[in-house]
C-alpha cells in the first residue's frame, strides 16, 4: 500500500451515496479498497451524525466507515492510504439549484464589471453603445435592483440618455426595464395589450398613461437580437467543464440544473462520454405549461422517454420545471397580500399582488402528468401566493389521483411561506429547494419594503427542519465563474453560514434569528437533505 501524509484538503469525488454500517473488517472474499483515509474526523452525516476515524473507498462507493484499525484491514498492495492527521472529511456537497450552461459563458464575449449603483449600470450601457453599431441590442442580465445602492430600476429616460441609438434591456429574472428604442423595435406602444389569459404586465404612468419602460413577466414580447459573440458547442462545452471544476474546488460534487434545454443536456452527455463530467448532475427540463396542451404533453412525455431518464448516478434527467410567478428581486412575485406602492420596485398600483403565470387547472394538469410519469415536478414559486397555489395543485393530485409523497413533488425558491404551507408540505411529502444567498444579498431591501412582520416566514429554515420538511440548499447560480464573484455566489460554505447567522448584507443584527439552524442542520442542508 502507498502511505500519504500531507496538508491537502481531501476531496473524495463521491456524493449521494449510502455509507455502509460501521465496519468490522475486510472479509476474505472482498477485494481491497482503492483508497483509505484514516486518523481523521469522518463526518458521516448519517441519522445519528456519527463521526468516525476512517473510511475506505472501492470504485465509486464507500465500503467501510469506522475505527482506524478495522478500516485499515481493507488495505491491499495497491491501496492509496492517506493519514489525515486529525483533519475532517465531510460528504461531497450538493447544490440544489444552478444554471451552469448559461453561467459558464456569461462573459464569453466580454468581461462584465460589477455594478453596484445606477451610475454603474448607465456607464456600462454607454460603454457598450460606444463599441456596438447603432441599432444593436444592449442586454444586461441579472443585475438586481435589491443589490444596487440606489434600490431601484433605471428609468426609461436614463437608458435613453445612455444609449440613444441602441435598444437597451435591463433584465432581472422575468422582469425588465427597457428604453424607448427597445419598446419601438418590439412594437410595444401605448395601445399595446397583452392578450387575454396571458401572464404579464406592461406598466404605464398612472397619471399620463405613458409607458414607463417596466415590463413584468412579459419579456417574451421584447424582440431583442443577440449582439454578443456566441460560443460554439465545443467552446460552451469547454467553459462548462471549467465551471464544473470550479464547483469541485469548493467541495461541490453534485448539482441540480434547474432549467436545462435540450442543448444543455447534450453538453452534459458529451462531458460524461469523455469522462469529464466532474459533478453528478440531476437535470430538470424547462417546460412552459401555457403553450397548447398537446405541445406541453408531448414535451413532458419526450422527457420521460429520453434515455437519460433512466437512473444513472452521474447524469439523470429527473424532473420538469416551470415558472409559476415572478421574482421578489424585481417586484413580480405572486403574493397573498398586495405588494404596496414602491419606489424600489417601481410599483404604482396599491392593489398589485405580483404576477401569476399558470392558472390553477393547467398547473394541476402539468404537475399530475409529470408525477405520474416519474418526473419530479417543480415550479419557480417565490411569493406566498405562488407557494400556496402549487401546494393546492399537489393537494388535488394527492386526494383525487394518487399519493404524491413517493414522487417528491418540489417547490423551487418558496422564499415567502406560512405556517399553514409548512404543515401541508410536511403532511404531503412536498420538498423544498431554497437558496440562502437571497437572505444575505437581498434581505435589507426586502425588510425596507415589507417590514419585519411580513418577513416572519421568509426562508424559515428552523421551522422546516422542526416540522420534518425536506429542504435542500442551493445558490441559483446564474452568471460568471467564481464561487464568490458569481451571480449568485455558489460557495456552499457561504450558504451554510447564512443559514446559521441570518445576517443580511448592510443590516445590523439577524433577520428573524429564531429561524436560524445549527451547524449540523446546515451541513445536512447541502448533503443528505439535498440527496
Amino acid at each position: 500500500m502507498t502511505e500519504h501524509r500531507d496538508r491537502l484538503c481531501v476531496k473524495v469525488p463521491l456524493c449521494c451515496i449510502a455509507v455502509v454500517s460501521m465496519s468490522c473488517g475486510l472479509s476474505a472474499a472482498e477485494p481491497p479498497a482503492d483508497l483509505i483515509l484514516h486518523h481523521g474526523r469522518i463526518v458521516t452525516v448519517d441519522a445519528q451524525f456519527t463521526i468516525a476515524e476512517a473510511l475506505a473507498v472501492r470504485g465509486d462507493r464507500i465500503v467501510a466507515v469506522g475505527a482506524n484499525d478495522n478500516v485499515l484491514t481493507f488495505a491491499g498492495a495497491d491501496t492509496t492510504v492517506i493519514d489525515l492527521a486529525g483533519k475532517m472529511v465531510v460528504p461531497g456537497l450538493m447544490d440544489s439549484h444552478v444554471h451552469p450552461a448559461g453561467a459558464a459563458v456569461y462573459e464569453f464575449d466580454h468581461p462584465i464589471p460589477p455594478m453596484e449603483t445606477i451610475a454603474d449600470v448607465l456607464a456600462y450601457v454607454a460603454a457598450r453603445a460606444d463599441v456596438l453599431d447603432d441599432g444593436q441590442w444592449i442586454v444586461i442580465q441579472q443585475v438586481f435592483v435589491t443589490r444596487l445602492r440606489d434600490q431601484r430600476f433605471p428609468t426609461r429616460r436614463e437608458l435613453d440618455a445612455a444609449a440613444p441609438n441602441n435598444p437597451v434591456v435591463f433584465r432581472t429574472g422575468p422582469d425588465a426595464a427597457v428604453n424607448s428604442l427597445a419598446l419601438q423595435l418590439s412594437g410595444i406602444d401605448e395601445n399595446f395589450q397583452i392578450p387575454d389569459g396571458e401572464a404579464g404586465q406592461i406598466e404605464r404612468d398612472p397619471q399620463t398613461g405613458e409607458l414607463t419602460g417596466m415590463i413584468r413577466s412579459a419579456t417574451r414580447f421584447i424582440k431583442q437580437e443577440p449582439s454578443d459573440r456566441k460560443p460554439t458547442f465545443d467552446e460552451q462545452r469547454a467553459q462548462l467543464q471549467t465551471l464544473l471544476a470550479d464547483y469541485n474546488s469548493v467541495g461541490i460534487t453534485t448539482i441540480s440544473d434547474r432549467g436545462a434545454s435540450q442543448q444543455d443536456l447534450a453538453l452534459y452527455e458529451s462531458l460524461k462520454a469523455s469522462g469529464d463530467l466532474t459533478c453528478r448532475t440531476f437535470v430538470c427540463r424547462m417546460v412552459d405549461p401555457n403553450r397548447p396542451w398537446d405541445e406541453v404533453k408531448q414535451e413532458i412525455l419526450e422527457a420521460a422517454q429520453h434515455p437519460a431518464h433512466q437512473y444513472d448516478s452521474l447524469l439523470w434527467l429527473r424532473g420538469i420545471k416551470s415558472f409559476l410567478d415572478g421574482g421578489m428581486l424585481t417586484g413580480s412575485a405572486y403574493m397573498q397580500q398586495p405588494w404596496g406602492v414602491s419606489r424600489i420596485y417601481s410599483i404604482t398600483d396599491p392593489e398589485y399582488r405580483g404576477v401569476r403565470q399558470i392558472d390553477a387547472e393547467r398547473l394541476y394538469e402539468t404537475a399530475r402528468l409529470c408525477l405520474e410519469n416519474d418526473l419530479q415536478f417543480t415550479a419557480h414559486s417565490v411569493g406566498d401566493g405562488a407557494v400556496h397555489a402549487l401546494i393546492e395543485a399537489y393537494r388535488q393530485i394527492d386526494e383525487h389521483d394518487f399519493p404524491v409523497k413517493p414522487h417528491r413533488p418540489c417547490i423551487t425558491h418558496c422564499n415567502f411561506m406560512s405556517a399553514e404551507a409548512i404543515d401541508e408540505m410536511a403532511q404531503r411529502g412536498i420538498v423544498a429547494d431554497l437558496q440562502p444567498i437571497w437572505l444575505l444579498q437581498d434581505g435589507r431591501t426586502l425588510r425596507d419594503h415589507f417590514g419585519d412582520e411580513r418577513l416572519t416566514w421568509f426562508q424559515p429554515y428552523h421551522t422546516l427542519f422542526e416540522k420534518g420538511v425536506i429542504v435542500g440548499g442551493g445558490s441559483d447560480h446564474m452568471q460568471r465563474i467564481g464561487s464568490l464573484r458569481s451571480v449568485n455566489p455558489y460557495n456552499p460554505w457561504l450558504g451554510m453560514w447564512i443559514a446559521l447567522v441570518r445576517r443580511p448584507r448592510g443590516v445590523d443584527g439577524a433577520l428573524h434569528p429564531e429561524q436560524s439552524i445549527t451547524r449540523e442542520q446546515a451541513l445536512r442542508l447541502y448533503t443528505t437533505s439535498n440527496a
